[in-house]
């Protein structure tokens, strides 16, 4: 058995082709994060309360969808579900370019985050049936980090064309591309043949969300709620108060490389079962990395977090997957997964509502001082309460 072991692949050409498609879909929705709040000042001269409802409601959509992906993706074709999803998450990025109104622009944005939520939660099981059961807690480490790298090239790239161009629309076309890519890099992946669920039970509300993972959930809420606020605002928020017009890029490179290393050095402690320490560990340097953001009011706070809340987050989201998965006996894996995402999408999409109007009565310093005792109320839960519980709740 140890033989085989050795010599199945990691990287077939599934696995491959669909790490590929996750990194087009988190590459052209990054290309548009850092620019939409500058996009809706500079186009329809919308205040930052404004921009924080238009754009929470992309992440109120997927939110509201993946609560039922793990269903819809366990109780039809996997690929099916994936193919069409995928689509229409490529396809909507077109409808940017003809929205001439803030209404339109702002139906087009929420409606965007359905298909999102769906091709998220699908191109990932479909990420761990391509690959050997020998290799999936090495696969599942690996596929977050197309992620990563994502979030560390995109915003250069798009900022990078902004400044060459000052056409908004070339971005949009660019996302539009790249998705577009991955759908059809994903027609031609081969997904095994696996019998749908045909659950007669009553449905309930376990069948959607992780009820044993409910405290686990409020931390990674209040985690996200400081995360959704900083990618958001840190754009405009460095163009005028910092005078930074072209680092934005490099702030998201920074947050990436944070990440990408502390995902490579973590995963061999959660290999050992350090589950609740990597949490813990990556939930407190998180937290500092907020604090110098919200303390320190200049590049070296503003570059400095970036790298920091990288390297905690990296430890942290990790470690939380993997209490979601040991809480859920086998028969849930896809809600737990789900409830992962959801939790961390309630808190994302708060963090983008109440930052802005946060910082359009007050002001991002407000902003900023509120994201990070937010994310100290999510420490203080952890160490208080939620890693005991996991320890006497987990089921391996």
């Amino acid at each position: 058995m140890s033989e085989e072991l050795t010599t199945e692949k990691l990287w077939n050409s599934n696995y491959l082709k669909i790490w590929i498609a996750n990194f087009m879909i988190f590459f052209s929705f990054m290309l548009l994060t850092p620019l939409l709040p500058i996009y809706l000042t500079d186009t329809f001269n919308a205040d930052k309360q404004t921009i924080g409802i238009v754009l929470s409601g992309y992440t109120i959509m997927a939110l509201v969808t993946r609560v039922f992906s793990g269903y819809i993706v366990d109780s039809f074709s996997r690929k099916g579900v994936l193919l069409l999803s995928y689509f229409l998450f490529f396809l909507f990025f077109a409808g940017y370019i003809i929205a001439g109104t803030l209404m339109l622009f702002a139906i087009v944005r929420t409606l965007h985050g359905a298909p999102f939520g769906i091709t998220t939660v699908s191109n990932s099981t479909v990420a761990i049936d391509v690959l050997h059961p020998s290799r999936r807690a090495e696969g599942i480490g690996y596929y977050g980090l197309s992620n990563n790298i994502a979030t560390a090239i995109s915003p250069s790239v798009a900022l990078w064309i902004f400044h060459a161009t000052e056409n908004y629309n070339l971005i949009f076309a660019a996302a539009f591309i790249f998705a577009s890519l991955g759908f059809f890099i994903n027609t031609t992946v081969k997904v095994p043949q696996k019998p749908t669920v045909q659950d007669k039970q009553p449905i309930s509300f376990d069948r959607f969300f992780l009820t044993k993972g409910w405290s686990e959930a409020i931390c990674l809420v209040c985690f996200a709620f400081s995360y959704g606020v900083i990618s958001t605002y840190v754009a405009i928020y460095g163009r005028e108060e910092l005078g930074i017009n072209g680092g934005t890029g490099f702030f998201f490179m920074l947050l990436a490389i944070g990440l990408i290393l502390s995902r490579l050095i973590g995963s061999r402690t959660l290999r050992q079962g350090k589950i609740v320490q990597n949490a813990g560990i990556g939930s407190l340097i998180s937290l500092g990395g907020y604090l110098l953001f919200a303390a320190l009011h200049n590049e070296i706070g503003y570059y400095g977090a970036a790298l920091i809340i990288g390297l905690g987050n990296g430890h942290m989201f990790p470690a939380y997957q993997t209490m979601f998965i040991n809480l859920a006996p086998h028969t849930q894996r896809g809600t737990a997964s789900s409830s992962l995402l959801v939790s961390w999408d309630v808190g994302v999409g708060i963090g983008i509502l109440v930052g802005g109007i946060l910082s359009e009565f007050f002001n991002y310093h407000a902003t900023f001082w509120t994201s990070f005792l937010v994310n100290a109320i999510g420490v203080t839960a952890f160490f208080g309460y939620v890693k005991n519980s996991f320890l006497q709740n987990k089921l391996r």
